[in-house]
């Protein structure tokens, strides 16, 4: 039990420093107290982040947990990630009277699930971690109680999130019953004997994880959220819950499934398509920009899909290095949507940025260069990002796949590049405020920088990226 211990704790400080950060809070006058603990816990939340790089191998508590590069990969993605959207949200929360101490309470407890998520090797535990981040983050959809747009979003969040855990805890039941054991590698045993029935529990499994991801056509849920969420919330539920919900789609299919991998290749493929194209062409007509992002995060996950359904170490690589980057261009690009006032009030209009490249020059600078990297122009990280999980595409036999996935690219660039235009090729407005606080520049600037310089070397993910995939495909 000791060594079982002592594999998961980073999990277990988590857990310790929510417990005493709510202990703290309720004793010590309530939201007094919420701007400090926002600081402590993402300055918690960003050193464990490094730590779990260097955390052991092994597995643990009868084989439900499994630490390893792929675990690590994605478990520091998430942290770090968190960490970073809590620093840039601060000023907007303190700002609208939302910074309450259980704000980063709740986002660190949602970081230990995902971060059960992505080790977990067996479906009780999967399922316990899915549930830990999906009961948080309800709540922090509606954390502005007293604001309907809010309240609408966590209604909605709550109502379909709980029938996409039904399908898959329904796909898990469905598993167990066909294969005799909830165990991923039990699971591969039993699928082996080509097993018609653990084939519709792999349906509701798929069906289930990707609700979590957004995928078409389980993404009806995303634009009305992210729109109605406070919009820190939004930030955090566009970068870290995406990463894990990924990572656990890539353990179940690789290690669960994967001697039925034609069987899963075609509806991952099925998913990546759709959302890539309504994520696409859905996002043209929109004019806010936070809806924007939620069907920006919808085409994105269908490229990220590209590499998982290649099947492969290659494909698998590729997945975690566009997560990776796409997490650090959405934490950036939020950076920049929380500093957006206008009289001293939040305002997410694509209206609002005309004119900002000759108003603030610099920060339009850092702006254009995460929407051309979201577009995926080179020579930017984000052209990078698409070139690799493309290549995975064809090197697996699934040019078609690649063809689709250019298509896409090439449609979803119009609103990417009509908010560059909007800001340098329109008369302004009026004048947009750049917010208060430090955290949102810097991220915004480093986000920036990280577009630029990530082509050199693809921020170094590449051979991150491998160690991970070959970890979780033998």
């Amino acid at each position: 039990m000791a060594a079982d211990l002592a594999l998961i704790w980073p999990e277990i400080a988590l857990v310790l420093f929510a417990v005493l950060a709510l202990m703290w809070g309720a004793l010590r006058g309530q939201d007094r107290e919420g701007p400090l603990l926002n600081t402590i816990s993402a300055a918690v939340l960003a050193v464990i982040g490094v730590a779990v790089a260097f955390r052991g191998d092994g597995a643990g508590f009868n084989g439900l947990l499994q630490i390893d590069a792929f675990a690590r990969f994605a478990q520091a993605v998430i942290l770090l990630s968190a960490a970073a959207v809590l620093a840039t949200g601060q000023s907007w929360l303190a700002g609208q009277g939302l910074m309450r101490f259980e704000y980063p309470v709740l986002v660190v407890l949602a970081v230990v699930g995902m971060m059960v998520m992505v080790s977990a090797t067996d479906l009780i535990t999967l399922y316990m971690g899915l549930e830990l981040q999906s009961l948080a983050l309800y709540i922090l959809a509606a954390i502005r109680r007293e604001d309907e747009a809010s309240s609408e979003a966590g209604l909605k969040y709550f109502v379909l999130g709980a029938l996409s855990s039904g399908l898959l805890l329904y796909g898990a039941s469905l598993t167990y019953g066909f294969a005799g054991t909830t165990s991923l590698a039990g699971i591969a045993e039993a699928a082996a004997s080509a097993n018609i029935g653990l084939l519709f529990g792999l349906v509701f499994l798929l069906a289930g994880a990707a609700f979590k991801i957004s995928a078409v056509p389980f993404h009806m849920w995303t634009p009305d959220v992210y729109e109605g969420a406070p919009t820190p919330v939004t930030a955090f539920m566009a970068a870290a819950p995406k990463v894990a919900a990924m990572a656990m789609l890539a353990r179940l299919v690789h290690t669960g499934f994967a001697p039925v991998l034609p069987d899963w290749q075609q509806i991952i493929a099925v998913l990546s398509v759709l959302s890539m194209f309504l994520g696409a062409i859905a996002g043209i007509a929109q004019r806010d920009i936070k809806r924007l992002m939620a069907y920006s995060s919808i085409a994105h996950m269908g490229y990220a899909l590209i590499g998982l359904t290649a099947g492969t170490t290659l494909g698998v690589e590729a997945m975690l290095a566009y997560m990776a980057i796409y997490v650090t261009t959405s934490v950036g690009a939020f950076a920049f949507i929380l500093s957006m006032q206008r009289d001293g009030q939040p305002i997410s209009s694509l209206s609002a940025l005309q004119g900002l490249g000759w108003a603030q020059p610099g920060r339009a600078l850092a702006v254009m260069a995460l929407m051309i990297s979201l577009a995926g122009v080179p020579p930017f990280v984000g052209f990078l990002g698409k070139i690799y999980v493309l290549r995975a595409a064809v090197d697996a036999g699934l040019v078609w796949l690649a063809v689709a996935g250019v298509v896409a690219s090439v449609i979803g660039a119009y609103y990417y590049l009509r908010i560059v235009y909007l800001m340098y090729f329109t008369p302004a407005e009026g004048a947009l405020e750049t917010g208060k606080g430090w955290a949102a520049p810097v991220v915004l600037a480093l986000a920036a920088l990280a577009m630029v310089a990530g082509a050199v070397n693809l921020l170094g993910l590449e051979s991150l990226a491998a160690m991970a995939a070959q970890s979780l495909v033998y």
